[in-house]
C-alpha cells in the first residue's frame, strides 16, 4: 500500500486507470442518453417546404424525390428510435431539399415566366 500512496495520492497508473474508467462512463451515459433528432428533423422538413415553394417540383423534381425520400427513411428511423440514423437521413434530407432549391432558383432565372 506504501508504493501506491505517496503523501495523500494516488500513483500516476491508478490515476490513469481511473480516468480511463470515468471516461467510459461518460461516453456510456451520454449515448444513452441521445434523443430524437428534432432539429434536424424540422431543419429538413423546412428545408422540403422551401424548395417546394420555390418551384422544386416543377425545376428540380429528382433532387425534390429524394430529399423527401430521406426525410420519410428518418421518419421510419424515429419510429423505431433508432435516432442516429433518423439524424443521417434527416440531414441528407435537408441536403437534398437545399439542392432542389438551387436548381429550382437556378432554373427560374433562366426561364423568368410565372
Amino acid at each position: 500500500m506504501e508504493n501506491k500512496i505517496s503523501h495523500g495520492r494516488l500513483s500516476g497508473a491508478d490515476n490513469r486507470f481511473k480516468c480511463a474508467a470515468l471516461l467510459a462512463v461518460l461516453c456510456l451515459i451520454s449515448s444513452c442518453a441521445a434523443g430524437p433528432p428534432v432539429q434536424e428533423m424540422s431543419d429538413a422538413r423546412q428545408a422540403i417546404a422551401v424548395a417546394r415553394e420555390a418551384g422544386a417540383a416543377d425545376h428540380a423534381p429528382d433532387a425534390l424525390r429524394a430529399a423527401q425520400a430521406y426525410l420519410d427513411s428518418a421518419l421510419r428511423n424515429l419510429a423505431k428510435k433508432e435516432y442516429e440514423l433518423a439524424k443521417i437521413n434527416a440531414i441528407e434530407a435537408k441536403k437534398d431539399a437545399q439542392n432542389a432549391l438551387a436548381l429550382a432558383a437556378g432554373s427560374s432565372t433562366k426561364n423568368p415566366n410565372p
